[in-house]
């Protein structure tokens, strides 16, 4: 999983990389909040971004807004660090559009707990996304028996978009998500299989 790291101060920017490249994290350094958002709306495959909130050029709840005002394809998951740790300063952290915020000076576990976090929470987004585009193609297939179908009167046979005749069943089953059981209808069994059955009975 890719992470954009932002840090302006030397010492925190090497620690936090060190510590990430060692979790097997694939990372990508900016030194400010310009050089962030730049890197951001280049690369769609950075998936969490850890976000320095005082920085040159953009501080790190500016990159947050921004992100929210032109989101990308796969929403960033972002965590804030910060020095501030006053109630007031979390709320405004988060309110910025920061999806998690932790203060300095950290501790690595901690770090490496709330990025376990967001590793989770994007992999239910994905998953919510997998279901969302199911249901979207099942609903596709559904609307496609919502029409009027072309049947012949005769024989119950059904007209596709490329003037092939097939069965019902057959037809149903290209277009939706259904499985047939055959049985005999009372009409059809006094029609069709009672007679054969007593012709059998008197060739025996």
């Amino acid at each position: 999983m890719k992470i954009l790291m932002a840090e302006d101060d030397p010492i925190s920017r090497t620690f936090l990389h060190t510590s990430l490249v060692k979790w097997g994290y694939e990372v990508s350094v900016a030194v400010n909040g310009g050089e962030a958002w730049s890197m951001l709306k280049a690369d769609h495959g950075i998936a969490i971004a850890i976000l320095d909130w005082m920085m040159p050029e953009l501080d790190g709840l500016e990159v947050c807004r921004l992100l929210h005002e032109e989101p990308t394809a796969e929403p960033v998951y972002t965590i804030i660090l910060t020095a501030k740790s006053q109630t007031a300063d979390i709320v405004t952290g988060l309110d910025a559009g920061a999806d998690d915020y932790l203060t300095k000076p950290f501790n690595r576990a901690e770090l490496h707990a709330r990025i376990k976090a967001g590793v989770r929470v994007i992999e239910l987004r994905k998953s919510l996304a997998m279901r969302v585009e199911q249901l979207e193609k099942a609903l596709s297939q559904v609307r496609q028996l919502q029409g009027l179908l072309p049947i012949c009167s005769y024989c119950k046979k059904i007209r596709d978009d490329s003037n092939y005749w097939q069965q019902v069943d057959s037809y149903i089953s290209r277009h939706a998500p259904v499985q047939f059981s055959h049985g005999v209808c009372p009409s059809c069994y006094e029609s069709h299989v009672k007679p054969e059955l007593e012709n059998l009975t008197k060739l025996k």
